[in-house]
């Protein structure tokens, strides 16, 4: 039976996870709004590609911001009590709110960063290792899609191990590693034609 510390902590992971890091920073910083410029992705590597000289601030901001929202949704579960794969539900929450927000009308962003967030809460080294694999594949491709899409897809296999086989864990890893590619459906069939680019370049 699901427990109603596990409902309630959900409930306010997704409120956290519905507030924008991207769309706050930019109209800050005078940006304009995200999601109506660049790839229309409220995430940092569109405030890259959109910021000007101030995308690399506005960038690392925004990506912090982000990662924070997965860190403390689990960190604040962890302190309630809560352990295991009821972790990751709260954790999955934050990040379904990243994807969805009902702040700003259900357009979100494509989760790297707030999944990252999630899984060093989980264990720094699950952190850590999504992170190597994504500089890994960044630095070899010079693209941050395919960098996000390999790191997530390996996910399930260094969770499970990390875990010591938690196998509910591993699924809801797995969820979210599912949404994650399924929100990155349009720069999968870019990389298969060849066309996707790095974020200092435009579409």
């Amino acid at each position: 039976m699901v427990s109603p510390m596990l409902w309630g902590l959900s409930a306010l992971a997704y409120l956290l996870g519905s507030v924008s890091s991207a769309i706050i920073v930019c109209r800050l910083m005078g940006l304009g709004d995200p999601r109506e410029a660049g790839s229309g992705n409220p995430g940092a590597t569109n405030v890259l590609r959109i910021g000007g000289e101030r995308g690399k601030l506005a960038a690392a901001i925004t990506l912090l911001g982000d990662l924070l929202k997965g860190l403390v949704a689990v960190l604040a579960a962890r302190w309630a009590g809560l352990e295991g794969w009821q972790l990751g539900v709260v954790g999955f929450a934050a990040f379904l709110g990243h994807l969805y927000p009902l702040f700003f009308g259900f357009r979100g962003g494509k989760g790297v960063a707030t999944f990252l967030g999630v899984l060093f809460g989980l264990n720094p080294l699950m952190g850590l290792a999504f992170a190597v694999i994504w500089l890994f594949v960044a630095k070899v491709l010079k693209i941050s899609s395919a960098a996000a899409l390999a790191a997530s897809a390996l996910s399930p296999l260094y969770v499970w191990w990390l875990s010591g086989q938690d196998q509910a864990l591993t699924a809801v890893i797995t969820l979210m590693a599912v949404l994650l590619w399924w929100r990155h459906r349009s720069n999968i069939v870019r990389l298969l034609r060849g066309e996707e680019k790095a974020p200092t370049q435009s579409r």
